[in-house]
This record gives C-alpha cells, structure tokens and sequence, in this order.
C-alpha cells in the first residue's frame, strides 16, 4: 500500500468534508483503509428483514463521486505517471469496462491504482474508466445517502467479476474461484458441460478450476437450520445473477423451488401482498443494473420502487436495507485496498444502509466488505458465524443506532411505474468480462 503519491487528485469530498478547491498539483495523503470497528454485536429484536439489493460493477468514486462528506477525487495516474481529469459520463454509457481478476491486478499495479487505462474497454479510448456518473442521473441514490447512511469505505471481497463476488454475499467465499464461468449466460450448476471455472491457488496464480458448482454452507443454510426463511429474487431462476445456482445442495435440494423467485420485480408485488422474507437477496434485470454498457439509467428508478415497496409496507420498522455494487466494474477508484488474502479484499465500490435505525445523513469511514452484511443479519438474527469472510469483517454497527427514534420512510421518485415492473425486462446476456 502506498502511504502518498504525487499526484493532482484534487479531493473534491475528503473524509473530513468537502473540500471548496481544487489542488493543481499537491502530495496528496489518502486516507488509508480504515480498520474494521469493534462495536458491540448488533442487538436481536430491532431487525427481523435483512434485504440485500445487488447491483452491477461501479467503483465508489465512480458513483458518488463530489458527495460532500465522502471521499473521492477528480482526476488519476495512469500507467506512465500521467495525471487525467475524470470525465463526467451519463449512467446509460454504451461500452463495458474489462474487470477480470487478471485486469484488476493490472489496475491495482501493486498498490499505485494506476493501471486502469491497461484494463481494455468497449469504448474508443482507454481512458474510459476515468469517470464519473452525472448526479442527475442517480438523485435517487444521493437521496438515500442524506437520509439514511452512506460508506465510503466499503469493498468487495474479492478481486474480480461478478460471479466470485455474488458468492461472497451469500457465503463469504467463493473456493478462490476468481473469475466468471466459461459459460458466458449460466453461472453454476446449470452450466453447460465443459464449464471451468478459474481459482487462484495458494500463491495467488489463477490457474483453471472446477465446473462451478460448489457445495460450501450458505447463509442460507444458517437460516434454514435456525427456522427462519429466506428468498432469492433474480431475474431467471439460472442467470448468472443468482448465485445459488452454484451451490448444489440448494440447486438440486428441498429449497430450490419455493426459495427461488423470478422475476426480480415479483419481490414488489410479494411485499404488497405481505410477504418479505427473514433475508432477502434481490438482484435486478440487467436492464436495471447499472452495468456499464447497458444502456439503461432505470437501476435507480427499479432500487426506489423495492425499497419504496417496503418503505410503504408494515416491514418498515424491522427492516435493514443494503444496496451495494458487486464490483468495481473496471471503473476507476482512488484508494488501494488492504490485502487480507489472495482473493482481495477489492476496490472499493457503493454501499446504503437504509433502515429506521441507520443514522441518518451519516458516513462510514470504518472499513467493510461483503462479509460485513453477512455478520451483521447473523448477528440481528441469531445466526452462528460461517467462519468465512463473515469472520473477519466487521458488524456494520456504526451505521445504526438502536437506541434512536425511528427514522419515518420518505417515498424517494421516481420509481417505475406499475406496468413498467410487471412488463418482462430483457437485455442481451453480457459476459461481465
């Protein structure tokens, strides 16, 4: 890890606030990844609804980058020591950005975070990464950060692509599985035969793995044997955007048929009817995802209308909401994260806590991963530890209070429209890569 680098940055929202100028060139100091807090555990009884909505591959300076209080930069090195202004680029862009465990190393650069332009994209110039999404495209999620809690420390566990890190949000590891399946539209058992899957070996090289279908312990697992429930919410029962379709037991065991549910947007309608599981994951159409190179900008109308859906339902006062991104998505970040283990921890990328007991308008710089929304729902439901990134990474306590006065939900607009949820939401299969 880097302790300075000579660059412009130009801090535009440092941790201890928004800055009013911007350095020309300055030895810029970033805060480095901050230890894990060591609250006491989440208290039982507050939260019975753990909902996890995932979505796709953006860095944390690439969507929230100038939000005042947060930490993020206006420009970066590339790989010859050249400074570049981040561009601002609207949410619908028309080119992916390559994020493999093999690119991100290159982005990484051992800790000088100037290796994006190396990363190859679907855009004309390599210098796509170096972005920032116009506010006004995502006001929705501004608004959650105001009134519930945003982290500006918050990282992937992995080093990689989407399918790894769906794996750490519902196990808290992947078996150093580092990259998406060689089947580019189905991510797990359901995989065509001949299907590999890349691992990193003990020395950190990636050499070529398994067919993707695994049978570690889940949270959902925990859950089951505690008599609790839990549903996942994916657009196809076998896309790649629903990871149990890579644990076998759950694949081809009692759960499969009842826990799994597609659309993504039944979830809406379930809600409504009085239904929300003990934990819920949900993860959207790619039409609504976010990912780059869709050519969509409805990710936050289709996050507003769940979490509207909720907000607005009886499940309010007992429910923890986590909106995060899975990856990086190629996209470029400013700080280098700490290395736990061979497969991360990754760059940093979004998290919300929305809540009746988040703080409200508050910023975590304490340091967090996919396995902190792990031990925090095993912790608010009484669950063992599975003894995987869950383990190691903190509970998510400073971004509640328990102890104040509920925080009444406010409808955040738009959302999409009755029709437009319940109409079938495609797009082409990307290969995430």
């Amino acid at each position: 890890m880097i302790a300075s680098v000579l660059v412009s940055l130009g801090c535009v929202a440092c941790s201890s606030g928004p800055s009013s100028s911007i350095a020309e060139t300055a030895l810029i100091d970033p805060p480095s990844p901050a230890p894990t807090d060591s609250p006491s555990p989440i208290p039982q009884g507050f939260i019975k609804h753990v909902v996890i909505i995932v979505q796709e591959n953006r860095s944390f300076n690439n969507l929230f980058h100038g939000y005042p209080g947060a930490y993020t930069v206006n420009s970066g090195m590339i790989h010859t020591g050249k400074i570049v202004a981040l561009k601002s680029t609207p949410l619908a862009e028309n080119y992916d950005v390559s994020h493999s465990h093999d690119v991100w190393v290159k982005a990484y650069d051992g800790g000088r975070m100037d290796g994006f332009d190396l990363e190859g994209t679907g855009a004309s110039s390599p210098l796509a990464p170096y972005a920032y999404v116009q506010q006004s495209d995502i006001e929705q999620y501004w608004t959650f950060a105001a009134d519930y809690t945003l982290a500006d420390q918050m990282y992937q566990s992995n080093t990689g692509p989407s399918y790894p890190a769906h794996q750490y949000l519902i196990a808290g590891q992947s078996e150093n599985a580092d990259e998406n399946p060689s089947d580019a539209d189905v991510w797990g058992c359901d995989s065509s035969p001949g299907t590999r899957v890349k691992v990193l070996d003990q020395t950190g090289r990636e050499r070529e793995g398994p067919f993707p279908c695994f049978d570690y312990q889940t949270l959902a697992d925990e859950i089951d044997t505690a008599g609790l429930s839990w549903l996942q919410y994916a657009q196809s029962t076998t896309n790649f955007f629903n990871a149990y379709d890579a644990i076998s037991h759950i694949r081809y065991g009692p759960d499969w048929p009842s826990h799994i549910i597609s659309p993504s947007v039944q979830i809406v309608a379930d809600v409504s009817a009085g239904l929300l599981a003990n934990v819920t994951w949900v993860t959207p159409a790619f039409t609504d995802s976010d990912h780059p190179g869709n050519k969509s900008a409805t990710g936050p109308a289709w996050v507003s209308s769940v979490v509207d859906a909720i907000g607005n339902s009886p499940f309010w006062g007992s429910t923890a909401i986590f909106v995060l991104w899975d990856d990086w998505g190629g996209m470029y970040d400013p700080m280098p994260p700490p290395k736990l283990d061979v497969m991360g921890l990754g760059f940093r990328v979004p998290l919300l806590v929305i809540s009746p007991y988040a703080r409200k308008g508050y910023i975590s710089h304490f340091r967090h991963e996919s396995g902190s929304i792990l031990q925090f729902t095993e912790q608010a439901l009484g669950l063992p530890s599975l003894g995987t990134a869950d383990a190691r990474a903190d509970n998510l306590g400073d971004c509640f209070d328990f102890t104040q006065a509920p925080l009444p939900f406010v409808d955040v607009k738009p959302t999409l429209s009755h029709a437009q949820l319940t109409t079938l939401r495609t797009a082409p299969p990307e290969n995430d890569y």
